[in-house]
């Protein structure tokens, strides 16, 4: 498979004030010990220090800079597949100009000036600096060799796609940001060569500019802030450190030792996949250079194997989460679940104004889906009040087990909707004897006999709300859609499918949450018990009044059908990727479980578009969906060869 992936670093090393030939030697230092990595970003002004004040018009200061920085850019001759970013004063045409110098593989490749020149409060950066607005297309000489120089410059691997732009500290600050310009027209990965001081407030403040920048840029940022060996006559530096992909921060460092070095897998797949997604991220035509540099990609090779890409995740300690759909976070999953729910809620409303039907109608079965569809009807019902819930229970004798009958018949009363009784199993009967099939379930694979159950049961609901003038409130989330764990015509279709977009993941963590929050003793303990029985249609018989027909056994754990639905859809993996994520995550699991669970679940996913091709409406809820009138549309008859193909001979 093709490797994206690339290892970078935000290094602060230990510092001397004006002492350009230490500071070369940590900068040096600091490149060797980290040579596994592909970019490497220091401070501003690193080479000299930031705080030289006037010692930044001496010619001491400046040749010792242009020195250190000649030694560092020859260092990296045998550092192959390396970039480094190193922040020192230069002299072009009489001006002096803080800029971010880059170098690769021996030479000095670019030097990029910083734009907007701060000369307030405690900074007067213009009394030394000249800004670098609207130089473009010039070189400056460096060691006898004509150097691009210029904000018009982008640094690009073309191996690893990698493209790099530049962000020198107060640029972050302004509206107009030259790390945005930079992404328009090409650059994935920002890098930001700061020196901020610390004040109360500020790091909070950074990290959000940060982790925003990266987000509507769709880009990793790396920024990097001079340490604590700046001078401390009038103001504190901090050595904050932080790594952001498409609006996750994954390092956040402040006050380390030196030197710091914070690392990160960066994964360029996902920030051109959210670009390729969101048309209107335009690509802009413009000014801009693109200068060849060489960037290693993770592993040092552009084709790699599932072995060897998951070896180089477990050595980077590159976390995978099992759940993508839920927030490993106590607070942050609450917070989720309660969104998840008043967004569920609302539409239910905003669709019962637009019809004017203030009767909802909804088959309760015990199971977790028509729990949370209840429970999104109740909140409903809080934003109209007038709202009529009708709740049926639909028993079928011998299949439904007295646990999740007496479940379900609790929770509508505890919920305070009118509670109906249909009992199915007469009708299913005669159905079945009217169409040839015989009265008896004929054993493993008898979809007519399971699929008679679901059918009748809707057409009850139907038929009810037609009485009722009412609205039939659908069960089904978005894993038993992405599975086509539905029975057509079934449980598949409804007036209003609250669920549609809600993994079953998420469904269980809603459930539980409602449950600890609700206020409600008895309604907690039966929630709690409903997220506790195992998932089951209950359409055979069961055994010995037990759940015989658990979901899971069937189709596979949900927690990694949601796995490979997350990265198929949100990230368009590749197969072979979305293997080693699972492995990542999964670390119980053998290779040989996850490749059968994954070809089971695209197997499943291509030959059930047909159900999902005719939904019902439902409201988004997530970065996933799967209507047809949304983000999924695919052919019902398309081909699974080619991913079967790749994950087999992974």
């Amino acid at each position: 498979m093709r490797n994206r992936m690339i290892k970078a670093a935000a290094a602060v090393p230990s510092m001397k004030v004006a002492d350009t030939a230490y500071n070369t030697e940590q900068i040096i230092q600091t490149l060797k010990d980290n040579s596994d990595c592909g970019l490497i970003v220091f401070p501003e002004l690193c080479i000299t220090g930031y705080t030289c004040g006037d010692l930044f018009s001496q010619e001491t200061l400046l040749a010792g800079a242009e020195e250190g920085l000649l030694r560092i850019a020859e260092e990296t001759r045998n550092i192959k597949g390396l970039t480094a970013v190193v922040g020192l004063p230069v002299r072009h045409r009489n001006t002096v100009y803080n800029c971010a110098a880059y170098v690769s593989e021996g030479e000095v490749k670019g030097l990029v000036p910083k734009i907007n020149i701060p000369n307030y409060s405690e900074f007067y950066e213009n009394r030394w600096f000249a800004s670098g607005r609207g130089v473009i297309n010039e070189k400056v000489k460096i060691g006898g060799r004509e150097i691009p120089f210029g904000c018009d410059l982008l640094f690009e691997d073309q191996t690893t796609g990698a493209v790099i732009g530049t962000d020198i500290c107060e640029d972050l600050w302004v509206p107009d940001k030259p790390s945005t310009h930079a992404c328009l027209a090409g650059a994935n990965i920002i890098v930001n060569l700061s020196a901020s001081d610390e004040l109360i407030g500020k790091q909070d403040f950074r990290r959000m500019m940060t982790v925003q920048q990266s987000a509507c840029c769709y880009c990793g940022y790396l920024y990097v802030s001079s340490g604590t060996d700046e001078s401390s006559t009038d103001l504190v530096f901090s050595g904050h450190t932080m790594i952001a992909e498409n609006g996750r921060l994954m390092k956040d460092a402040i006050f380390t030792g030196r030197p710091s070095v914070q690392t990160a897998v960066l994964d360029l797949e996902k920030i051109m996949y959210n670009r390729q997604h969101m048309n209107t991220f335009r690509t802009e035509e413009g000014m801009y250079q693109f200068i060849p540099v060489s960037i290693r990609p993770l592993c040092d090779t552009i084709e790699i194997t599932v072995d060897e890409l998951l070896a180089a995740l477990i050595k980077e300690d590159f976390a995978v989460a099992r759940n993508p759909f839920v927030p490993a976070d106590d607070e942050e999953r609450g917070r989720r679940c309660r969104k998840i729910l008043q967004i569920q809620a609302n539409g239910l409303a905003s669709r019962v104004r637009a019809t004017g039907i203030k009767t909802l109608v909804i088959g309760v079965s015990g199971g977790l889906d028509s729990t949370l569809a209840l429970i999104v009807c109740n909140e409903a019902k809080k934003i109209i009040p007038d709202i009529r819930i009708i709740g049926y229970t639909l028993p079928s004798r011998g299949n439904t087990t007295s646990r999740t009958y007496n479940n379900a018949v609790n929770l509508m009363k505890e919920i305070g909707a009118e509670v109906r009784e249909v009992a199915i199993e007469e009708g299913v009967r005669q159905h079945l004897i009217d169409i040839g099939h015989g009265p008896d379930y004929q054993g493993e694979s008898d979809t007519t006999y399971e699929n008679a159950q679901a059918r009748m049961r809707t057409y009850i609901l139907m038929d009810a709300a037609n009485m009722e003038n009412g609205l039939v409130v659908g069960t089904g989330d978005l894993s038993e859609l992405a599975l086509g764990w539905c029975t057509y015509n079934g449980d598949h279709m409804s007036m209003y499918g609250v669920n549609a977009s809600v993994p079953k993941t998420l469904v269980q963590y809603i459930c539980y949450t409602y449950a600890v929050t609700c206020g409600n003793d008895t309604l907690r303990d039966i929630l709690i018990s409903i997220v506790e029985t195992p998932i089951s249609p209950e359409l055979t018989p069961n055994k010995n009044g037990q759940i015989a027909q658990k979901t899971e056994e069937k189709i596979g754990k949900y927690d990694l059908n949601d796995f490979f639905l997350f990265y198929t859809l949100r990230y368009g993996f590749e197969p072979e990727k979305i293997m080693v994520f699972a492995m990542r995550a999964y670390p119980e699991l053998t290779k040989e479980e996850v490749r059968s669970a994954e070809l089971r679940f695209f197997r499943r996913f291509f030959s059930q578009q047909f159900k999902r091709s005719c939904l019902p409406d439902g409201p988004k809820v997530g970065s996933v969906s799967l209507s047809p009138r949304g983000d999924w549309r695919m052919p019902s008859d398309a081909s699974v060869r080619i991913w079967l193909d790749r994950i087999q001979k992974a």
